[in-house]
This record gives C-alpha cells, sequence and structure tokens, in this order.
C-alpha cells in the first residue's frame, strides 16, 4: 500500500472541486439574475450547469489533476491546478459561446466571466488551505507496516529490494526466513527457520507475511497460511510466475482458480468495445460532412494539378488481428514504385508540394474517415503499417505483435507523444511499440477525447515529425 488514505483524499479533492464549482456559478447567477427566480427552476439554467461539471471532468482527466495528490510538491499541485483551469476555460468558451450559444439558454458573456473568474479564485484558495493541511498532517496518511519475508532465494531478495528502492510504499522489512540460511544474502537479516516464522511474528508485532517459496512447497505453504490466519496476520503469495512478466498484471478467477493474464485489456469488454465504436461513427460522420466534403474537391484539384496520377493513395496495411486491409490517403507522393516498401524521409524528393502541406496538418489522412466508417480502422488506435514493416519489425521486436491486438487508429498515444514519422532504426520503433501496448493496457474514453484533442493541438502548433 502507498498510502493509507490516498483514494479518500483524491475523493474529497475531487467532491470540493466540485463543489466550489456550483457554488461559484449559484453565486454568479444570484448576482447577474436580479429576479427572484431560483437558479434551481430554470430549465433554461441547469443544461448550462450540466456542461460546465462534465468539462471540468474532462479536463481534470486530460491533466491528471487527481493523480498523485499526496505526492505532488507543492508547485506540481498548482502547476496541475492552472494547466486543469485553462483548458476548462478554453472549453466552456469553444463550447457555450460558440457551438451551443449564448442565447438559447439566457447566458451572458458576463455571468461566464463572474463564474469563471470566482471559480478560479475560490479553486486556487481551496488548494492553498488543502497543502496546508497536508503539510502538518503528512506523517500520519502513511501507512508503515512492519513485514518478514519467507524465502532467501532470488525472488524473495527481488523483493526485498522492492522495498528498499520504494520507501514511501510504507513497507518496513524485518528480515528473513529460510530452512537454508545460505540462500539469504544479507547475513544479518537472517531470522531462522520457516516453522519459527509464525512465533516470531506473533512476538514482535509484524504486521504481514510475504511467503516466497515455491510450489514444491505445497505443505509448508498452506501450513503457515493457516497458522497465518488464526493469528490474524495477513498472509501474501509470491507466485513463481512473477519471473515471466515484467510489468503489473491482471488476475481473475474461474471458480477457485485464479487465472493471471499478461495484461488487461479494457476493450475486451464489450460495453467499452460499443462506446469506442459509437465514438467513432460520430465523430467520422462529423468529419466527412463538416471537412471532408468541401474540402475534397479543393484537394483534389491541387493534387491532379501537382502530378499524375489518383488522387488517392490506396495502400494495403496490417489491421487488427494482422488482417490486411485496403488503408485510403490523399496522394502526397509522385507515383512511385517504392511506396509499398519505403518511408517518407525528411526532404524526400517524391512528396509533391501540396503533399508537403498535406503531410505536414495531416489531412493526407483524411480519407482514413471512411476506413473508420467501415470498421477496419478506430479514430484513436495504433498507427497501420505497411505489410512489409510488420514482417520486418515481427522478428526484431518481441512485442510487436502486440499492437494489433487493436484496431489501427488515423491518431494515437505514441503519435501525441511525437513517435510518428520516420523510423530510422529498431529503437525508434520500439518505443512506438511501446507507446501502443501502454494505449491497450490503459484505454478509457477519457483518455480517447484527451488524445483526439491533443492530436488537433498539435496539428494546429505543428510536428517537426510531421513530413
Amino acid at each position: 500500500m502507498i498510502h493509507r488514505y490516498a483514494t479518500f483524499i483524491k475523493a474529497v479533492n475531487l467532491t470540493t472541486d466540485y463543489l466550489i464549482l456550483n457554488i461559484s456559478m449559484v453565486i454568479s447567477y444570484a448576482v447577474i439574475d436580479k429576479s427572484s427566480y431560483i437558479w434551481i427552476n430554470n430549465k433554461n439554467y441547469l443544461p448550462i450547469v450540466l456542461v460546465f461539471n462534465l468539462i471540468w471532468l474532462l479536463s481534470a482527466n486530460i491533466s491528471g489533476l487527481y493523480e498523485q495528490v499526496l505526492n505532488k510538491d507543492s508547485i506540481n499541485t498548482y502547476r496541475g491546478v492552472i494547466k486543469t483551469y485553462f483548458i476548462f476555460v478554453s472549453f466552456i468558451c469553444f463550447t457555450i459561446i460558440i457551438l451551443i450559444g449564448t442565447k438559447p439558454y439566457f447566458v451572458t458573456r458576463e455571468y461566464l466571466f463572474y463564474s469563471l473568474a470566482l471559480f478560479g479564485f475560490l479553486l486556487g484558495l481551496w488548494k492553498l488551505i488543502f497543502l496546508g493541511i497536508r503539510k502538518s498532517n503528512r506523517r500520519s496518511l502513511f501507512d508503515t507496516r512492519n513485514v518478514v519475508i519467507i524465502g532467501g532465494g532470488r525472488i524473495g531478495y527481488d523483493l526485498y529490494q522492492f522495498f528498499s528502492n520504494n520507501a514511501e510504499r510504507g513497507y518496513n522489512l524485518i528480515g528473513f526466513f529460510d530452512d537454508s540460511p545460505e540462500r539469504v544474502k544479507e547475513k544479518e537479516l537472517y531470522l531462522g527457520r520457516t516453522d519459527e516464522c509464525i512465533d516470531y511474528v506473533i512476538a514482535n508485532n509484524v504486521d504481514e507475511i510475504f511467503c516466497t517459496l515455491p510450489n514444491s512447497k505445497a505443505d509448508t505453504i498452506e501450513r503457515l497460511m493457516l497458522d497465518a490466519d488464526k493469528n490474524l496476520i495477513r498472509f501474501k503469495f509470491v507466485p513463481e510466475y512473477y519471473d515471466y512478466a515484467k510489468k503489473p498484471t491482471y488476475i481473475q478467477s474461474f471458480g477457485h482458480i485464479p487465472i493471471i493474464s499478461v495484461r488487461p485489456e479494457p476493450l475486451e469488454n464489450m460495453l467499452n468495445r460499443f462506446l469506442k465504436r459509437s465514438f467513432d461513427t460520430v465523430f467520422s460522420i462529423l468529419v466527412i460532412v463538416f471537412v471532408f466534403s468541401w474540402l475534397f474537391p479543393i484537394l483534389a484539384v491541387l493534387i491532379k494539378l501537382q502530378s499524375k496520377g489518383p488522387v488517392f493513395f490506396v495502400q494495403i496495411r496490417s489491421g487488427r488481428d494482422n488482417k490486411p486491409f485496403k488503408c485510403y490517403k490523399f496522394r502526397s507522393m509522385r507515383v512511385n514504385d517504392e511506396s509499398d516498401k519505403k518511408q517518407a524521409t525528411r526532404d524526400d524528393k517524391r512528396i509533391t508540394l501540396i503533399g508537403a502541406i498535406m503531410r505536414r496538418t495531416s489531412i493526407d489522412e483524411l480519407p482514413q474517415f471512411f476506413n473508420v466508417l467501415r470498421g477496419n480502422m478506430s479514430v484513436v488506435g495504433p498507427r497501420p503499417h505497411m505489410v512489409s514493416h510488420t514482417e520486418q519489425y515481427s522478428q526484431l521486436i518481441d512485442t510487436f505483435m502486440v499492437r494489433h491486438f487493436l484496431k489501427p487508429g488515423i491518431t494515437g498515444w505514441a503519435q501525441i507523444r511525437g513517435l510518428r514519422g520516420e523510423t530510422k532504426n529498431t529503437e525508434d520503433m520500439l518505443a512506438r511499440v511501446e507507446a501502443d501496448v501502454w494505449y491497450l493496457e490503459n484505454w478509457s474514453f477519457l483518455l480517447d477525447l484527451k488524445i483526439v484533442f491533443l492530436t488537433f493541438f498539435g496539428t494546429v502548433r505543428g510536428d517537426k515529425n510531421a513530413f
């Protein structure tokens, strides 16, 4: 455990922030609206309350405001608050002033100014109070526990190293128990044989036992577990399997049988998959209707004027489960024989003038929204690679094929982290693959929204790797 009250403090922060947000809105409503019409009965006002609250949730998830609330120092805390506040204000202005408009809900710009300014002031004041309380009581928030390890082999030593290198976890290692003393490297930490463990733990107020014995010692493990339960001592078992996984794993129970998955996959949940597919469909239709429809004829003419060949570039790429599919793009290069083998490079002579502009702004990817509608791509996911690259890198990178558990995307976690463009060596591709696998393991709908927003922001700002 990291902190006894970590989840509670996070919930307090989130709840208080929402109270401040809604109090600011109510006070601003009372100041601006001089009528006796109670705000809660105003049907035109309530949708704005909902919009404010949802946008704050989105902004906080984008910035990671509520992550590690007990570990961030005051500077990082305020940096996160300011970042979240400006994202929030930007979204509010864009949503209410530009998309919705103020007239339908009788919301004035004066009200927006007062409510946002008051919220910003009260939020900053609350965070100052929170930091003061946290500083005076921080020590009491840590849950330090005395523990022992049964088994002095490599697994036990790895666990000892983890405790030593992660003091903030709150585990104070007393020592080891093992039937072979020579297996314990730190001789001063050797406490005795395994059958002496329970008596020692009871006599010395030890809170938890970590057992790293191999499965061949099943009888010993079972006896120790039962004795620990009888004496109200928490017993934790480290499976030998841990050797095969270098990251957190996901455990399910099939009846009484524990099943350890190599990685969590949120998109294996049908509800999550439906949510993602619904977003893909709606978002793609909006882009095709409001952007592609008028931009297509302009780009078609410019592409034709620049060089001979089709307007669209169609290439076979690797999709979900490594199934090939036809990926569509606006043609940004002169027709050549290397397009299925050679990546685009900086100052590539094959790229036309209009092609360079399209690639720099990622406009050449717009036709892929038709791929999304057809169901062989998603708005967010790992970028699809040429089949030849899939064959090449699957032999060089062990986890390369894992990215194909997902549908490929128009944008992705790797892209917003700058891992796009030409892969000059295996290390570049490895970094991209690691980002794609992280996305597979940590998917959420809010993460997709964050990636879409940052992609749009990055396109406007410009990306040095887009060429």
